[in-house]
């Protein structure tokens, strides 16, 4: 993709202040803004965020651009979820995370989560009919929620009118990054 293939599109991140796979949360924010989209990371509360290797190394600290509290969701192209173990349990159960997922499902936007990110998908009932992957402890969490879990490094899936992009851990990155880059693109 050529630089600014983005312009004009926005991306809200959403991450707790602690625990966030390193990775999945710098590589794709870095690529979408490399391409042209703005991308505004909210944080669970106005601090640093921590970022994890692996769920246990630290990693580098990040300063969020926002918060839950203060971001309207409306106003964003994407949603982005990285995964990181801690990370997604907090967010599963922060009522504003749940909110910003409903959102995007029920006004058709697209929705990007990686790892365990997926467990906000569920949480908000947005895994219902739809095709999706993660790492592979929440297979069943998934299945449970009436989603229909596949180990696949990336899958793409538009039923109910809204697309949802999954994938599993950061070695899928590149496949990660390519599907949310054509949802962007073709984001109402």
């Amino acid at each position: 993709m050529a630089a600014n293939d983005l312009k004009g599109r926005s991306v809200l991140a959403i991450v707790s202040t602690y625990g966030v796979e390193q990775d999945e949360l710098l590589v794709p924010v870095g690529h979408l803004r490399d391409n042209g989209a703005t991308v505004d990371v909210a944080a669970t509360a106005d601090e640093p965020v921590r970022t994890l290797v692996g769920d246990k190394d630290p990693g580098k600290t990040v300063q969020p651009d926002t918060t839950l509290d203060e971001v309207e969701p409306s106003g964003y192209d994407l949603l982005l979820i990285p995964g990181g173990t801690l990370n997604a349990d907090t967010l599963r159960q922060d009522g504003r995370a749940v909110a910003a997922v409903e959102s995007f499902a029920l006004t058709e936007r697209p929705v990007a989560a990686i790892c365990h990110g997926p467990w906000t998908v569920v949480e908000a009932g947005a895994a219902r009919g739809k095709m999706l992957t993660s790492y592979p402890s929440l297979r069943t969490d998934i299945r449970n929620a009436g989603g229909d879990w596949v180990d696949q490094p990336v899958v793409s899936d538009s039923t109910g009118g809204w697309t949802l992009i999954t994938s599993r851990r950061p070695a899928d990155l590149d496949a990660f990054l390519r599907e949310t880059e054509k949802a962007l693109v073709t984001a109402p």
